[in-house]
């Protein structure tokens, strides 16, 4: 009888230790964008002052917009048949790409075989108490990212790099040379639902790219 209370007991913080993490299938997730570089173009670092990333999340889709003052791009994932769509705006220049699973897959290889090792270091964001981990590329490009572990997204391999993360990564920098750092950081999450009309693709306008 001990050893069958105890295995109940087991299961019981089993199930308390999932029901933790809540998965999210409806939000609206926005980035501010810096960037720290000694060597860089001090415009192209302004520019990237004034841009932000905007994730939205619905069920099986995700959309991510990157705004900035020469680009608009957006990518439409579906989660469903692992397709993607990447629309990009340059002034009047509107360009479309389509991109099967296999190709979309293809596209994200350089993440392929990355490592990543979860540090014992926390903080805050939104509200959120989030763990930090370290991503290693086999190009040397690192990523230190902090994710929040009560929440996870619904769609994860839209954000390639970090589908094996577990949880919802809320900020992240990535160090492409030992002085260069891009970083991103969530400023407002909105777990409203999210128009349907936002994973509609563009029928006319845009130039089709292979």
């Amino acid at each position: 009888m001990k050893i069958i209370g105890l295995l109940f007991a087991l299961l019981s913080m089993t199930v308390c230790g999932i029901s933790q993490q809540r998965v999210v299938a409806e939000c609206t997730v926005t980035y501010q964008i810096s960037m720290e570089d000694a060597d860089q173009n001090k415009d192209v670092q302004n520019a990237l002052h004034q841009s932000s990333k905007t994730v939205y999340i619905k069920g099986n889709d995700s959309r991510v917009d990157l705004n900035s003052p020469s680009l608009l791009q957006s990518v439409i994932y579906d989660k469903a048949n692992g397709s993607a769509v990447i629309l990009r705006e340059f002034g009047n220049n509107k360009f479309m790409t389509s991109l099967s699973s296999k190709e979309w897959k293809e596209a994200n290889k350089q993440f392929e075989g990355m490592t990543i090792h979860l540090i014992n270091e926390t903080k805050t964001i939104l509200g959120y108490d989030c763990k930090k981990a370290v991503l290693n590329l086999r190009d040397s490009s690192v990523f230190n990212i902090y994710y929040a572990t009560a929440i996870i997204p619904s769609v994860r391999e839209f954000e390639y790099q970090f589908k094996d993360v577990p949880g919802f990564v809320l900020e992240f920098d990535i160090m492409e040379r030992s002085t260069s750092v891009v970083s991103y950081i969530a400023t407002k999450i909105n777990l409203s639902p999210v128009p349907a009309s936002k994973y509609d693709i563009p029928t006319s306008g845009y130039r089709l790219l292979n």
